[in-house]
Parts: C-alpha cells; sequence; structure tokens
C-alpha cells in the first residue's frame, strides 16, 4: 500500500479536529464544563486521547475553539440562507440575529464560553475565532464602515455585552429590547434579519442619524 500524500493526511486531520470541536461543544451543552473532560470529548470524537492534547494546550482553550466554530457555522448559515442578500443593512442585522438566537438556544454553553474568556487566559486567538472575525468585518464592509478594523472590536463589544445581559444568572435582560438597541445603535429596521413576533418592544425604533 503506498503512503498517504501530504493533500490527505492534511485533510485528515482537519477532520479529525473537527470531530473533536463538535464533541466539545455538545457535551458542554449536555453536562456543563466542569463534568465534561478531554477524555470525554475524545471518546465522542473518536479520537484518541494524545490528540486532544496534540491540537489544544487544556480543555478551556478547546471550548473556546468549538463555541467560535459553532458562532461561525451559525453566523454563514445566516447570511447564506435563501433569500440571499448583498444589502448589507439585512447582512448586519441577520449578523445580530445569529447571534441573539445562538445566546437564546444555547444558554448554558454560551455562559460557559463567556466565563472562560473572563479568566486568566483570556481570548484565544484561534482559527475558528479568526475565520468567525472576519465574517463580522465583511458585514461591516458591506454595510458601510470607513473603517471595519476600527468598528468590529466595537460590533464585538456590544455582542458581548448583549451576552452578558441575556445570560446573566437571576437578572436577564429580554433579547428583543437588546435586540431594539442593538439595531438602533447601527440604524436598522426592525423588520430586517428574523424579527421575533411582537414587534420592537415600546414601538417603533428610531434611526440612528449615523448609519451609513
Amino acid at each position: 500500500m503506498s503512503p498517504r500524500s501530504a493533500s490527505v493526511n492534511e485533510e485528515l486531520r482537519r477532520r479529525s479536529r473537527e470531530r473533536l470541536l463538535q464533541s466539545a461543544v455538545e457535551l458542554v451543552a449536555e453536562r456543563g464544563y466542569e463534568a465534561t473532560t478531554l477524555g470525554d470529548i475524545a471518546d465522542r470524537a473518536g479520537a484518541a486521547r494524545g490528540l486532544v492534547s496534540y491540537y489544544f494546550p487544556g480543555k478551556r482553550q478547546l471550548l473556546q475553539s468549538a463555541v467560535h466554530r459553532l458562532m461561525y457555522l451559525t453566523l454563514y448559515a445566516a447570511l447564506e440562507r435563501e433569500p440571499r442578500s448583498d444589502c448589507g443593512r439585512e447582512r448586519l442585522a441577520r449578523a445580530i440575529d445569529a447571534i441573539l438566537g445562538l445566546l437564546r438556544d444555547e444558554p448554558l454553553l454560551m455562559r460557559t464560553h463567556m466565563a472562560g474568556i473572563l479568566t486568566a487566559e483570556g481570548f484565544v486567538q484561534c482559527p475558528e475565532q479568526q475565520r468567525l472575525a472576519e465574517l463580522l468585518r465583511d458585514a461591516l464592509v458591506r454595510y458601510g464602515s470607513a473603517d471595519p478594523n476600527a468598528d468590529y472590536p466595537l460590533l464585538r463589544a456590544h455582542l458581548m455585552g448583549a451576552a452578558v445581559a441575556i445570560l446573566l444568572p437571576g437578572a436577564p435582560m429580554p433579547a428583543s429590547r437588546l435586540r431594539a438597541e442593538l439595531f438602533q445603535r447601527y440604524g436598522l429596521d426592525w423588520e430586517l434579519g428574523v424579527p421575533p413576533d411582537g414587534g420592537p418592544p415600546g414601538g417603533t425604533i428610531p434611526s440612528s442619524p449615523s448609519h451609513p
């Protein structure tokens, strides 16, 4: 049998990494962070346990990469769903709705992710996070941002603030209220993206004078 080519080996490594990331998301969503071990993740992925350490320095870094991948996939699906739109304001609205929807649908997972970002290890600059950042930057470019490299950290900060508000135990804010605030900030019509039932809280949203 001839040896595998470099490209085949690279594809196998990519698939193994993807399975580990997917398994991490599934298990932490099911059991919580503390109850999930690296061995559990490797077993769910059908991978050797040593492979986890080969790709990731620890469980916290693995989970951050896994959640960033989930956010990227969720955001990509929202931006590309039919009917596809090249309108910058529609795409930014879809991006905001995709993140808010993930916070609504996966509260345990996203709360664990936010807690990890605030630990001493901080924010992991992994390939999954970079792909997510590129999607958000592209949404800002299409929206009309004159300086997407400066505006992206602000958008990320607004979304992280919304995450804290939605996920705060005991005193969560309604996602629809936070959506209204974000849409007003960026001058987006409520009907863009995936508007929740019931219309905007408190009636219509005034347009921001600063949007492109």
